[in-house]
């Protein structure tokens, strides 16, 4: 049998209580299906937020990245306070959102939001919340893991718009993703991700 593949958007993977509705969907997925692979995407609001942060930042709005960020910090913290009792998922969202900080300081230094900054920026929703849906399932018996769709999905170099390179894809999904599967772990993997084959993040274009 063929792996399920269910895919979850912002809505669905928005808050606490969206997350565990969610889990009791794959819970009930998973009593047909012994390999089930889940695809999700930023809470609902993060990437117009992390998007429209970038383009402040290089309009020279100081402000922007501060009040993003503790907006983000306090969104995904609160979720992960609420849905996981161990520290699963914090040192990962912590980095994540360092990075936040760090990408968006360097745009304003440049004044600039290039394509390839812009994704770099605009990934950083699912690769957060992946972290939050995958400690949320492992706390409600769900044994899960956060896939980072860069180190499966190869793509052009068409940032913001990237295209995937299916054959390419298919080998590193094999590689990255069936083991997990035979662990009986659903990945929890980042929609609208990918990477060139030199590993810079692009994305595959809003909606």
């Amino acid at each position: 049998m063929n792996p399920l593949i269910m895919k979850f958007g912002g809505t669905s993977v928005g808050n606490a209580t969206a997350i565990r509705q969610t889990a009791e969907i794959v819970r009930a997925g998973l009593a047909d299906w012994p390999q089930l692979c889940v695809v999700i995407s930023a809470m609902r609001g993060v990437t117009d937020l992390l998007l429209s942060t970038a383009r402040a930042a290089a309009d020279g709005d100081s402000t922007a990245g501060p009040t993003a960020l503790a907006k983000l910090t306090d969104q995904h913290f609160s979720a992960l306070a609420e849905l996981s009792p161990t520290n699963e998922g914090r040192e990962q969202a912590q980095a994540l959102l360092a990075e936040f900080e760090s990408l968006v300081h360097a745009i304003g230094v440049l004044g600039e939001a290039s394509p390839r900054a812009l994704d770099a920026v605009g990934s950083l929703g699912e690769r957060l919340n992946a972290h939050v849906v995958a400690a949320a399932f492992n706390a409600l018996g769900i044994p899960s893991r956060a896939v980072d769709a860069a180190e499966v999905v190869v793509t052009d170099d068409t940032f913001t718009s990237a295209s995937p390179d299916m054959a390419a894809t298919r080998k590193k999904a094999g590689a990255v993703i069936a083991p997990i599967l035979a662990e009986g772990i659903v990945p929890i993997v980042t929609g609208f991700v990918g990477a060139t084959p030199q590993g810079h993040i692009t994305t595959l274009g809003r909606g």
